[in-house]
């Protein structure tokens, strides 16, 4: 039922779950500039973060023997990592449109 996870996957576990948050960030930091610059490759760089993102979270599920309901766990957080800057940028897009028209 339970595996026991040995040293080095704890520390392969360590390293993934570091690099999420770094990837996490930097997709939301290039998402956001991609959409105040209008720049294109900022986007494709948002979207290799996600990438990069992904593959660590399948590093961290790999390493830690996440089966069953914790597969769905972790794809429920890639899922809330890609959809989130996107729904904060039309939420502050909204807010400071309302705002500008008084």
């Amino acid at each position: 039922m339970f595996e026991p996870v040995g040293v080095n996957d704890m520390m392969v576990a360590a390293m993934a779950g570091a690099m999420i948050v770094m990837f996490g960030a930097a997709y939301a930091f290039a998402f956001a500039l991609s959409k105040l610059n209008k720049k294109r490759w900022l986007a494709f760089a948002a979207y290799g973060c996600f990438a990069g993102l992904t593959v660590n979270v399948l590093i961290l599920a790999k390493s830690l023997n996440m089966n069953g309901f914790w597969t769905i766990v972790a794809i429920t957080m890639l899922v809330g990592y890609l959809l989130a800057p996107q729904a904060i940028w039309k939420l502050s897009v909204g807010t400071h449109e309302s705002s500008d028209s008084k």
